[in-house]
């Protein structure tokens, strides 16, 4: 007789153990996310203040989590710290390495994450902008190895880049793009590997011409910010640069946009800047960032401002991604 009272497994029940490298901003914000979403999660990092740091930083996200809908009550009752490698992973479904961004310190530890794991473990890079296929030459198996990385602060920005390696197993992809969904991300595989990846290479590129038309006194800081998000990022939220174009050719489309428009676009590329960033330049962007609001405060205010903006959207986690079954 079949046993119809057993719960339905959810999305997470494959990764109840989730084992974070590196207690940092981007390693604590991933493990405040995986305690809402109901996993077990081990941290692990040799710094002698790691475990404090830890704590105070989850403690820190609770008003982000709570303003979009997970819970937080007791957050941390399934966190453990663990500073021995091996045994940090050696019961982890996935594990999420949040290290410094040195090829030979990736290559070492994910040789060693291999060795201490299940076959089936699923093994994640957070890192920004080293390739897959690079980070896994010291691994056995190569395959078994995907680059996830978030857009910062994991716990509450979307977008996972899902980044293969030339040897990644297609299914070990397939397994990432599942997990991160299951945990109300948004996860974007790349085709090919490219440095930077996508989303910090256009930042990157934006960034450059702030810092040229800033340094040329064009505009202040708060005046090109003001630009900015009174403009092509309230755009942008709904629309990304090729849709906002499609939609600017009007029945004609991207094609007619181009075609017409295209020729003034492409000679102001001709004139974008190559700004440096010398020791006169950092100055100035230090100066003009200063102002009277802390960090902390300014932080804080983005946060609740970008929730609110992603909960018009629709994009906070949707209801039904209830914590894994225990």
């Amino acid at each position: 007789m079949t046993d119809t009272s057993a719960a339905p497994r959810g999305p997470l029940d494959d990764y109840r153990n989730v084992s974070v490298i590196g207690a940092g901003v981007i390693g604590a914000s991933w493990a405040a996310l995986f305690l809402a979403r109901g996993l077990t999660v081990t941290v692990t990092d040799p710094r002698p203040d790691a475990e404090k740091q830890l704590h105070d930083q989850v403690h820190d996200t609770l008003p982000v989590l709570r303003a979009l809908g997970l819970p937080v009550t007791d957050l941390t009752r399934n966190l453990r710290f663990e500073t021995d490698l091996d045994k940090a992973v050696v019961d982890a479904d996935a594990v999420q390495e949040n290290g410094p961004e040195q090829l030979d310190f990736k290559q070492r530890i994910f040789a060693r994450i291999e060795e201490a794991t299940r076959p089936d473990t699923l093994l994640l890079s957070s890192t920004s902008g080293i390739r897959a296929t690079r980070i896994a030459e010291a691994m056995k198996q190569p395959g078994r190895l995907v680059v996830g990385h978030p857009f910062n602060p994991p716990h509450l920005i979307p977008l996972v880049e899902v980044v293969p390696g030339e040897r990644t197993d297609p299914a070990v992809v397939r397994r990432a793009v599942a997990f991160y969904t299951a945990l109300g991300k948004k996860p974007q595989v790349l085709h090919k590997e490219a440095p930077g990846f996508v989303a910090n290479r256009l930042q990157a590129a934006l960034f450059r011409e702030a810092v040229h038309l800033v340094a040329q006194g064009v505009v202040t800081e708060q005046e090109l910010d003001s630009v900015v998000t009174s403009s092509i990022g309230l755009r942008w939220a709904v629309a990304g640069p090729f849709r906002t174009f499609q939609l600017g050719g009007g029945p004609g489309g991207l094609p007619y946009f181009l075609k017409h428009l295209g020729p003034g676009l492409e000679s102001l590329w001709q004139d974008l800047g190559s700004p440096r960033l010398d020791q006169p330049t950092v100055e100035l962007l230090g100066e003009q960032a200063r102002g009277d609001e802390s960090i902390a405060v300014l932080a804080a205010e983005r946060d609740q401002a970008q929730i609110k903006l992603m909960q018009a959207l629709g994009q906070t986690p949707p209801d039904d991604l209830a914590p894994a079954t225990r």
